[in-house]
This record gives C-alpha cells, sequence and structure tokens, in this order.
C-alpha cells in the first residue's frame, strides 16, 4: 500500500516520501502515530501544495542571506582597538561573538556567533579575513582590522 509520511521514518523514508508499507505495519505502527496517511488523491495534492510552500519559503530565505551577505561584503574594513603586550599581541583574544557583534551592528542585522569563520586566532595585531557564511553556498566577507588602543586620559 502506497503511505506518505508525514515525519522521518529509519529504515522506510523522509517526511514527504511516497513510499510502499505493508498494511498491517501502516495500522498498527505508522497511522495511530501521526507518521503517515493513505496516498489518495486528496492526500497527494496536499503533499503537492505542502512541498510548493516549503520551495517558496526556502527561495525567501536563499534571496535573504543574499542580501546580507551584499551588506557584510559592502562594509569593507572593520577596526577593533585592543589592548596589546609585547610583540604586538593581544591580552586575550578576538572571539567570533565579538567579531558577530561588530558586524551586527554594522549591517542592522542579527549574526549567529557560529556563522563567524576566521581562518586563524585573532591574537595579535593586523588584519584577518573574516567569512560569514549564511547559507549553503552564500557568504559575506569582511576585512578585521586589529588596532592598539590608544591610552584614555
Amino acid at each position: 500500500m502506497k503511505v506518505i509520511l508525514q515525519h522521518s521514518v529509519q529504515k522506510l523514508g523522509q517526511a514527504g516520501d511516497i513510499v510502499e508499507a505493508k498494511p498491517g505495519y501502516f495500522r498498527n505502527f505508522l497511522q495511530p502515530r501521526g507518521l503517515a496517511v493513505v496516498a489518495s488523491a486528496g492526500s497527494l495534492k496536499k503533499r503537492e501544495e505542502d512541498l510548493e510552500a516549503l520551495r517558496r519559503k526556502a527561495e525567501q530565505l536563499h534571496k535573504a542571506a543574499v542580501e546580507l551577505s551584499e551588506k557584510i561584503s559592502n562594509i569593507g574594513t572593520i577596526k577593533v582597538a585592543a589592548r596589546v603586550g609585547e610583540g604586538g599581541k593581544l591580552y586575550g583574544k578576538i572571539t567570533h561573538k565579538e567579531i558577530a557583534a561588530l558586524i551586527e551592528k554594522e549591517v542592522g542585522a542579527p549574526i549567529d556567533k557560529r556563522l563567524v569563520k576566521t581562518n586563524e586566532d585573532v591574537a595579535a595585531l593586523g588584519t584577518f579575513t573574516v567569512h560569514v557564511k549564511l547559507a549553503p553556498e552564500v557568504q559575506g566577507e569582511v576585512n578585521l582590522e586589529v588596532v592598539m588602543e590608544t591610552a584614555a586620559g
């Protein structure tokens, strides 16, 4: 019997898949738990509508990610002042959380610290390239310039 999976089922398929299941398995396991419905004409039409809605939502999210990556790339360089010890080494490091907050302030949109990547630790003076991966195949790039903090006073 053909059924449409409402949720992913191990060894059977992913949510939205149309699969073949034995009537007893469907009646005793899948249907009572709400994991699947019979693949009737109405349920197939609803499945197509749901897939179309998911596709439109994914397109909107991708478009928003592309726009945000362009904003991030247009920043160019962000300067951050840090306390420096001997040899140009920082007291501590500039964390991804701090970098995300700086980018967030520039673009006016929330940036998750887990999306921020650097090729090396930001623990010295200099310029570092920061990648912000917003979606698969969509990332923004900004330069982070670490300068010496001036003594106020």
